[in-house]
């Protein structure tokens, strides 16, 4: 029953942004436990991998010189949208520097090969973007690898270099984006 109840809530929080014209068209696509390439046309312009909780975990555990700044975010989410610009503009200008930007999607899968891979190429993020199955999240998932953050919302920002981490629930604005960033280069 527990489980249930879980589940109920974490759906119900990925849910609470207000979707935005949301479509679907039947599409699926096929599961994985790990990283899989998702292409969805035969010119390979778009591509972004799924990995499974347990992976991602791992990949926001990660401890080294790197600045990791991995965003939470939905196609269907309007202030994830809206914050999108100023991660690309950090992006772009800390291009060379020991940093990574990677955004997690959290749309449903129908949604991969559709509103996604549109998102993902108009912004040119295919290869920053990670599928991840919200179905598949417990709340063992957030309290195993977040201090702050319970699945309640999005966007939700998380900011790890070394053994220094940052939390950001909401739609961050650039200022506070670059002070963030700025702050673990240091």
């Amino acid at each position: 029953m527990k489980k249930i109840i879980l589940s109920a809530l974490v759906f119900t929080a990925l849910y609470s942004c207000k979707k935005e014209g949301q479509k679907t068209d039947g599409t699926t696509v096929a599961d994985s436990v790990s990283v899989t390439d998702q292409t969805a046309s035969a010119t390979g312009a778009y591509s972004s991998r799924e990995l499974s909780p347990e992976n991602l975990g791992k990949y926001l555990a990660q401890k080294n010189d790197t600045l990791y700044v991995t965003n939470f975010f939905a196609t269907w989410c309007g202030p994830c949208m809206r914050e999108i610009p100023h991660f690309k503009n950090k992006m772009e200008e800390l291009k060379g520097k020991p940093v990574k930007f990677t955004f997690i999607n959290l749309d449903d899968k129908s949604e991969w090969n559709t509103s996604v891979k549109t998102f993902a190429q108009e912004n040119n993020l295919a290869k920053d973007i990670i599928l991840l199955d919200g179905q598949k999240l417990d709340a063992t998932f957030f309290s195993s690898n977040f201090k702050q953050w319970d699945g309640g919302s999005i966007p939700f920002t998380y900011l790890r270099k070394g053994d220094k981490t940052d939390e950001y629930l909401g739609m961050m604005t650039e200022e506070v984006l670059n002070s963030k960033v700025d702050a673990l280069l240091k």
